[in-house]
């Protein structure tokens, strides 16, 4: 049994653990796909993992704000993880604590998809042809950060659930757009190509939004691989498939939310990205009380992601 460029692999199977929705059934579609490819004869499985998010969605339950969603989405599969009852972990990578539990890691990450927020909306031309007291719906704190600080003439209302959910909610209720991940979107099969897109029936039009001021919460569009740290065999199992420059931004952006020690919930945006093989690191903070960010960029080495985490820190603290 052999991969396809003539390699033995280390296991004969391995088990993904992953969410039930839509989207993160996809995910792990994508990965077992690539792992297909790289381990032709290789067994892959998947196993659901309810989390307490899920449970939140299901139940429509408001979040206990002072608890913060810290491995909502994240720790039961790291439990299965840590369980053995799976061998890696598939995760929105955004969804991940910037503190994972001990004895797991993400060791691979797929290339990143687009990183851009888009606001799915009932009318066409976007946030211009938003009135004054027009109902936008957003789950994210940062999103709505952005939004009163850019549209502070909006209404902004609460959201859950997964991505289907979210735009049948759209169309059930009297709002007037809501904002969402690009990447979500496309890797459901809801192409942008025409600045709309069809869903159950119905349209809605689309604008992909700029990044200069929605920057996106760190992890966004990168799907991360975990497993336990002394797995060797899933880690030769998935090195194949490692994207290594998306892995370096990831860390990089990680590390800037651990020394903020925030969670997926912070009113922060963060973005690596590599350019003539350096790396920029660029951030927003928002703040209690402040309508603008604060915010910063530097740039570096491709692999000194954590040291530039630091001093993008320093900089916006005026350190």
């Amino acid at each position: 049994m052999k991969s396809s460029d003539g390699h033995r692999p280390p296991l004969q199977k391995t088990v993904l653990g992953t969410r039930g929705s839509e989207l993160a059934r996809t995910q792990a579609r994508m990965v077992a796909d690539r792992l297909h490819a790289q381990w032709e004869d290789v067994t892959i499985e998947t196993n659901i993992v309810r989390t307490m998010g899920d449970e939140s969605d299901r139940k429509t339950k408001s979040l206990d704000r002072r608890a913060g969603r810290k491995g909502l989405f994240t720790a039961a599969i790291e439990r299965a993880l840590l369980a053995h009852e799976v061998d890696l972990g598939v995760h929105s990578a955004k969804d991940l604590p910037s503190e994972l539990s001990r004895g797991v890691e993400i060791a691979a990450v797929l290339p990143r998809g687009l990183v851009n927020d888009v606001l799915v909306a009932k009318r066409a031309s976007g946030f211009a042809a938003l009135g004054e007291g027009a109902t936008i719906a957003t789950g994210s704190v940062r999103r709505k950060h952005q939004i009163n600080w850019q549209y502070p003439h909006l209404e902004i209302v609460d959201l859950r659930g997964n991505v289907p959910t979210r735009l049948r909610k759209l169309a059930e209720n009297n709002w007037d757009a809501i904002v969402l991940a690009r990447a979500g979107l496309e890797r459901l099969g809801l192409s942008l190509a025409r600045s709309e897109i069809n869903f159950d029936g119905g349209k809605f039009f689309v604008e992909v939004l700029s990044r200069e001021i929605f920057l996106p919460a760190g992890g966004q569009g990168i799907i991360a691989l975990q497993i336990r740290s002394d797995d060797e065999s899933s880690r030769e199992i998935i090195d194949p498939i490692n994207d290594r420059d998306t892995l370096l931004c990831l860390r990089a952006e990680r590390e800037f939310l651990r020394l903020l020690q925030c969670d997926c919930q912070s009113p922060v945006g963060v973005l690596a990205e590599m350019e003539n093989g350096k790396m920029k690191l660029r951030a927003q903070i928002f703040e209690h009380g402040s309508a603008s960010p604060r915010e910063g960029e530097v740039e570096g080495a491709r692999d000194d992601g954590e040291h530039l985490a630091a001093q993008l820190l320093k900089e916006i603290n005026g350190e």
